[in-house]
């Protein structure tokens, strides 16, 4: 798993809750992580990282912050108040990065009936 995914995966985590309670529930990081993922969930997670890293501009863009950019792709394609354009990322590089993650479409996860998080 590389770098990108991981920090993708654990803001994903971090970020959707599991919906335990009438409120929300508990962010989803406090009681499961990886390992919960449903196969075909890290499968589309990955794809949709891979996708996004196949642009070279891309590539150049993040440079040595793989990981803050897994984080901020996450964010930004969901729209969540944060992400490439919040002001860690360089101009012109964090238009173009937002941009890009958001011709993906948003997604949300969930814990199925089995215990495994889907999307």
């Amino acid at each position: 798993m590389t770098e990108f995914l991981r920090a993708y995966i654990a803001c994903a985590l971090w970020s959707s809750h599991d919906e335990s309670t009438p409120e929300g529930g508990e962010p989803m990081d406090r009681n499961y992580d990886t390992e919960d993922l449903a196969p075909e969930t890290l499968a589309q997670m990955r794809a949709d990282c891979e996708a996004f890293l196949d642009d070279a501009k891309i590539v150049a863009c993040v440079g040595g912050r793989v990981s803050g950019a897994g984080h901020d792709f996450w964010l930004t394609r969901n729209h969540h108040g944060a992400g490439f354009w919040d002001g860690d990322w360089p101009e012109p590089d964090s238009d173009y990065l937002d941009m890009q993650a958001r011709k993906f479409p948003e997604v949300n996860l969930y814990v199925g009936d089995d215990g495994k998080i889907y999307c």
